[in-house]
């Protein structure tokens, strides 16, 4: 009897493991997906090219051919890697259907022109931020000195 309640509850768990990796898999199917539709890919490989710039400055004795493999490598796994990385992240807050869903909206006129114009407007709102920042930090020192926290 114990050995029959032993076996269902292995055959429990390595069924459930199984649907799960299926689940993950498919989960992870649709992420990488949404990555690539969104821009996200290209985006991750715009860092590897600036890492890559940064490096050869560092490093002008290393032959360009190095570079240039390299990269090739980086960018044909870069996507898969960065899935592997914020999979939990995704999966903690949003299901696969609704990824689909966002996946949908990138199929879309509105949201490929949205994927395609995001860059540009991340840029452009990192600048109005940076502006925003400065004055903030400039009303903080105005307001300690007006309090006497800080000497003129």
């Amino acid at each position: 009897m114990k050995k029959n309640l032993l076996l269902t509850a292995l055959f429990i768990i390595i069924a459930s493991s199984c649907s799960f990796a299926q689940n993950n898999a498919s989960y992870r199917s649709s992420l990488k997906q949404l990555m690539q539709l969104s821009g996200a890919e290209g985006t991750y490989k715009g860092v590897i090219s600036q890492m890559i710039t940064l490096f050869k400055q560092q490093q002008p004795s290393v032959p360009a051919a190095f570079w240039d493999e390299f990269t090739v490598e980086m960018n044909k796994v870069a996507i898969d890697q960065v899935v592997d990385l914020i999979l939990p992240a995704y999966q903690k807050h949003l299901t696969e259907e609704e990824i689909k869903g966002v996946i949908a909206f990138y199929k879309t006129p509105v949201g490929k022109k949205y994927a395609s114009k995001t860059p540009v407007i991340t840029q452009e709102s990192m600048i109005a931020g940076q502006v925003w920042g400065k004055t903030l930090g400039e009303k903080v020192i105005k307001r300690l000195r007006e309090k006497g926290y800080l000497k003129k």
